[in-house]
């Protein structure tokens, strides 16, 4: 990365954009610098996102089904680069790069291309009517309502489908209302343990959504040049938030019984921690004691529990845990 490049200017009047919600309105990218500094930055943050739920996915034993690749709203490639470089760069037989901007799919290219020189790639406007892998990623504030529902249809049709959002209230929320239209076409891979209809959508879940927290390179917390990016835009290095959702018309992977999803961040008290978690009854605040589970107690104070687990329960009280 050559950080001397980066258009601090620039970075500013992009996040501005993403910030109001006015990123939707007209093709942002002025020039190929603007793609530059946000692929060093921003597209990275987006990249460790990527990583995160791509990771998830390959513990479940979860792979893309090859065939036609469709990067809907590519921006600077980082979806399709994660993908290839997760899963490998013959996962894929030829990609689909989507975006309104020509500037944006270009430089796209030129990024996919330089990690796998032999993968076929196209630069479409409009989308192909359907996809074997459709790749979706930090869209939702920039659609309108019609357009969403479009995207929709494409899920709808595609064979897989991995969408990636940051992890704020809201964006989870339309996320969820996504899931809810698409759960009768699709098997839900993640970050679901069921099929039924999502648990946050009952009354007294309200306050609540659906996010986790991607870890962050160890690196970026000592380099000084991420130290500087986070002086420039007030961003929190070590919070991350994201929230995703994939679905796949082949069944998926058979999760374990008492599969239970942690969604967000625990509650500390004195002596135990309220977890939130997700299984096919629903949504659930329950309590993990440091007394009778304290190695998960720790885990959680440190951040590093994972997402998907095996519970045992007794009430709301949990009395065993290990990784899912």
């Amino acid at each position: 990365m050559d950080w001397e490049t980066i258009d601090w200017g620039a970075l500013e009047r992009l996040r501005a954009g993403f910030i109001a919600g006015t990123a939707g309105a007209t093709d942002y990218w002025r020039n190929e610098n603007d793609l530059v500094s946000y692929d060093q930055t921003f597209a990275q943050r987006i990249g460790w996102k990527w990583d995160f739920v791509l990771a998830e996915l390959k513990a479940r034993g979860w792979q893309p089904p090859g065939g036609e690749a469709v990067d809907w709203g590519c921006g600077t490639g980082i979806a399709t680069r994660a993908v290839l470089a997760n899963f490998g760069v013959t996962v894929m037989d030829r990609v689909a790069l989507c975006d309104r901007s020509p500037l944006a799919m270009k430089f796209a290219a030129q990024c996919v291309r330089r990690l796998a020189p032999d993968l076929p790639v196209w630069l479409e406007t409009a989308p192909p009517p359907r996809a074997d892998l459709l790749l979706i990623s930090h869209v939702l504030t920039e659609l309108s309502a019609p357009q969403e529902q479009q995207l929709v249809a494409l899920a709808r049709a595609a064979t897989a489908v991995i969408w990636v959002e940051p992890g704020t209230f809201d964006c989870s929320r339309r996320l969820i209302a996504i899931r809810e239209q698409l759960r009768d076409a699709q098997q839900i891979v993640a970050p679901c343990t069921h099929r039924q209809t999502c648990g946050i959508l009952r009354e007294s879940n309200a306050p609540h959504w659906c996010h986790f927290f991607a870890p962050s390179p160890p690196e970026t917390f000592t380099d000084r040049h991420w130290a500087r990016f986070a002086k420039e835009t007030g961003i929190d290095l070590r919070s991350l938030p994201v929230s995703y959702l994939v679905l796949d018309r082949r069944p998926p992977p058979e999760l374990p019984a008492g599969a239970v999803r942690v969604i967000g961040s625990a509650r500390f008290r004195k002596g135990h921690a309220l977890v939130l978690g997700c299984d096919a009854t629903g949504v659930q605040e329950c309590r993990l004691t440091k007394r009778v589970l304290p190695e998960q107690f720790k885990q959680l104070h440190k951040g590093q529990a994972a997402t998907l687990q095996i519970w045992q329960r007794d009430g709301d009280e949990i009395i065993g845990s290990r990784p899912g």
